[in-house]
């Protein structure tokens, strides 16, 4: 082997060693989704019968009742880090949208006021008049469904990664985290819903909504009494900022948190982090 070749050999053993030897650059909290967490055992789950359809909820601890509402395509596991945080000082109440998770689904149009309502099934099933309500995405958009239609039922409402209309989202094309988060919301479903061949169909009904919902008018969000917090991460991938400024600006008294390094995934990316500011919400900081 001439030396010319010798020296090029040399430097490409060298970069590859180097490889081996340093690791790549870590990726920041908000380009990763870490793993959907488990639930953890709840003192009692069951189903109520709600339009149609049979919701699934699970409860944890004691007190004045937390409801959680999970993201469009996901399920109540993604709240595995807050439930524990929770349960030792509130009633928290996990639920399932329907055709999500373990909740089921009657083929019908899905639209955020019909699960709002569905929401209102499981606390009157409960029997649980007023609630505080933390929504992540889709189920922030039916916390404010709710407390535009049915504030009576809401002691405060925490929205996070919510959206106001359809000029609040933004593609999120070219995102590795929304990719992992499809193929693994689809796997999920699969594994977790009463008719797993009914993916592509529900998915479809899905968009169709996204789509066209939400669209609340500036005189609906003036219009909520209900003490509010407009949360988001710094970098979330599909909610434009100034939707988040909007809902926080015309919400009488709302405040707008936005918790830094995190995108649209902050309860997995910081736990610790959301985790605080959920219980600053609750405790009324």
């Amino acid at each position: 082997m001439g030396g010319r070749y010798k020296k090029l050999w040399y430097g490409v053993l060298v970069v590859l060693l180097g490889a081996a030897v340093w690791p790549a650059r870590a990726q920041n909290p908000w380009e990763q989704l870490p793993s959907t967490p488990s639930l953890p055992r709840p003192e009692r789950s069951g189903m109520v019968q709600s339009n149609g359809v049979r919701i699934w909820y699970a409860i944890y601890g004691q007190g004045t009742p937390v409801i959680l509402l999970h993201g469009g395509m996901a399920n109540s596991n993604y709240w595995g880090l807050q439930i524990p945080a929770l349960a030792s000082r509130y009633q928290v109440i996990a639920i399932d949208s329907r055709g999500h998770g373990r909740s089921t689904w009657d083929y019908r149009p899905i639209s955020y006021h019909l699960m709002a309502s569905d929401v209102i099934a499981v606390m009157d099933a409960l029997y649980i008049p007023k609630a505080a309500l933390v929504g992540w995405s889709d189920g922030g958009i039916i916390g404010l469904d709710i407390a535009v239609h049915h504030p009576e039922r809401l002691t405060k409402l925490f929205a996070f990664g919510a959206n106001s209309n359809l000029a609040g989202v933004k593609s999120a094309e070219g995102s590795a985290v929304f990719a992992e988060y499809d193929a693994r919301t689809r796997a999920e479903y699969q594994n977790m819903s009463a008719a797993p061949a009914d993916l592509d169909r529900f998915t479809a009904a899905m968009n169709k909504m996204w789509n066209s919902e939400p669209d609340f008018s500036d005189e609906e969000l003036r219009s909520i009494k209900v003490p509010t917090w407009i949360v988001d991460g710094e970098y979330d991938e599909i909610i434009k900022r100034e939707d988040t400024d909007r809902m926080a600006r015309l919400i009488p008294g709302a405040r707008e948190l936005i918790l830094p390094r995190t995108s649209h995934f902050a309860f997995l990316q910081a736990p610790e982090q959301f985790n605080s500011a959920l219980l600053s919400f609750l405790a009324g900081k």
